[in-house]
């Protein structure tokens, strides 16, 4: 009898967690390393977003994330503009993730992931809640924190604070 490899053939799940991240957080790193369980590959989606003033450029952003998740297996990082699945549609994704911290993102994203759903139904959209110790961390947050002198250590990886100390206060690194 033949073996027909289609049905032994394991489906390798990619994922793609698409956002700004300026700067980087303990938040996403959480979501980065929950993630990655839950999918072969996962691909961080740094936004290029031209109309957003961002406090780091695209390839600081690169090199910031690149930093803090070099350990982890198969994680890649790419950049991407226009529509979030034509995006995971090139990268030969099926699955976005997304976090939820609140009440209040779950309205947004769910608008969200049914227009994407709409625009390209083979691309699941995956909520994962933040993790109790990081729910209430937004990079917005962090970057006015410090801004008024207050102590961001434990909200991002160390060489994140460095960089946003660097930045925004005038420390050397």
């Amino acid at each position: 009898m033949a073996h027909d490899d289609s049905t032994t053939s394991e489906k390798r799940i990619v994922a793609i967690y698409p956002g700004s991240f300026d700067p980087f957080t303990n938040g996403h790193l959480d979501l980065v390393e929950r993630s990655i369980r839950l999918a072969d590959r996962l691909i961080i989606g740094i936004l290029r977003n031209e109309q957003k003033a961002a406090l780091f450029t695209v390839d600081e952003r690169i090199e910031m994330v690149r930093e803090v998740v070099s350990a982890i297996p198969n994680v890649e990082i790419a950049t991407f503009d226009g529509l979030l699945v034509d995006f995971a549609s090139r990268s030969g994704a099926s699955v976005i993730i997304r976090g939820i911290r609140a009440i209040s993102d779950y309205e947004y994203e769910l608008q969200m992931a049914l227009m994407n759903r709409r625009l390209r139904p083979d691309i699941e959209t995956v909520f994962l809640m933040a993790g109790e110790a990081h729910s209430f961390i937004s990079s917005r947050l962090v970057k006015e924190v410090i801004r008024l002198g207050g102590n961001i250590s434990g909200l991002v990886p160390p060489s994140v604070e460095g960089r946003l100390r660097k930045r925004l206060l005038g420390e050397q690194q």
